[in-house]
């Protein structure tokens, strides 16, 4: 059935093919005062043309579908080896130049010269046809990255009030929203600007969220309500970007990325992000380091009462902390597991990661 079919529609293509060609003889043998061709010549000229044009595409028909087979055969063979992108970013090309072939062909068939201008606009349609395929071809990535441009224009526009007041945006990783510290800090208003949450942020929250391992779907679903109550409770702007890039595979150095792109700052805890951003130049907004910042600040020799709460890695030693969570090491303090003891400070470490506070119990220090 699919055979006569498609018999059936070649013949009439054929038939089709014929009835023209005839009109186009027709009227050249007229035109041209050969021979004047009555009404009823014409019509059997017309179904003449038709029928033989239709009889020897019928006979054709056999070859062209199997040369047609080997045809698609070979195009979806080869076509699978091509991304997809860009045939898509050719097909544009092609679609580009052939609108431009038509635009310029209406001057061109308007050349007095009989088929001059027919044959200079089909030239014309093959070369910017196959112009817009190579340019499309060789272009793909400029031309996939046209969209997100637009959007990321649009994003500009949503923060150029703020960019204006000379605040920058201020992108959130993941570990600062898990932290949950940003929401306590925006609501003292001591951070200005718009916070910018990437979608690859949210997806990876998501994906925290739902891990089978319980730890990691707390902290996950932990970070989702932050969000929340950052976006519903507080007055700071909150905007998400869609904006993704396809090449990088890390979190982290999208983040980078976007902030270069942005001109904005990243929040984080993470120590690591934070080393990779100063080494790009990108400004970087440390939890940590805020919260190292608005400690009260300990001097070697202050004394200091703390209770030791477990044994330190090295022999002897003993561990203690403040109120505010900074860890004590106290040398010789092992023995006073579990007692409150006066220590004497010796020495403060200070990095990005928290601060750690090496001391002496009195009675060793005097």
């Amino acid at each position: 059935m699919p055979d006569k079919i498609v018999n059936g529609v070649m013949s009439l293509i054929g038939a089709l093919i014929g009835y023209a060609l005839s009109l186009l003889l027709i009227d050249f043998v007229e035109s041209q005062n050969l021979i004047a061709v009555g009404p009823m010549p014409r019509i059997v000229a017309n179904i003449f043309g038709a029928l033989i044009f239709a009889a020897i595409m019928y006979l054709l028909t056999p070859y062209i579908k199997k040369r047609g087979y080997k045809l698609v055969y070979w195009a979806e063979r080869e076509l699978q080896n091509i991304p997809a992108t860009v045939i898509m970013a050719g097909s544009i090309g092609l679609i580009v130049g052939l609108i431009i072939a038509y635009l310029i062909s209406q001057l061109l068939l308007n050349i007095p010269i009989p088929f001059v201008g027919n044959i200079m606009s089909a030239f014309l349609y093959l070369f910017l046809g196959f112009l817009g395929v190579r340019m499309g071809v060789k272009n793909t990535p400029e031309m996939l990255a046209l969209p997100a441009k637009f959007k990321n224009a649009g994003e500009k526009e949503k923060l150029e009030p703020c960019l204006e007041d000379g605040c920058k945006p201020k992108i959130l990783d993941t570990s600062v929203i898990i932290d949950g510290r940003i929401a306590d800090i925006c609501k003292t208003g001591f951070v200005e600007g718009p916070l910018v949450i990437p979608e690859f942020v949210l997806e990876e929250l998501q994906h925290i969220a739902d891990s089978s391992d319980n730890l990691k779907r707390n902290r996950g679903r932990r970070g989702l309500d932050i969000l929340k109550k950052i976006q519903k409770e507080l007055e700071i702007e909150v905007i998400i970007v869609d904006t993704d890039f396809e090449d990088v595979s890390e979190v982290d150095s999208k983040l980078v990325k976007l902030a270069q792109q942005m001109n904005g700052k990243v929040v984080t805890n993470d120590f690591n992000l934070n080393k990779v951003a100063d080494l790009q130049g990108v400004q970087v907004l440390n939890i940590n380091d805020l919260t190292n910042s608005v400690k009260s600040i300990v001097l070697a020799g202050e004394e200091m009462d703390t209770q030791i709460i477990k044994e330190g890695k090295e022999n002897g030693q003993g561990i203690g902390y403040l109120d505010d969570g900074t860890m004590i090491v106290v040398d010789g303090g092992r023995r006073y597991v579990g007692k409150n003891v006066a220590v004497v400070v010796t020495s403060v470490l200070q990095t990005s990661a928290g601060r750690m506070i090496f001391a002496k119990t009195k009675h060793a220090a005097s």
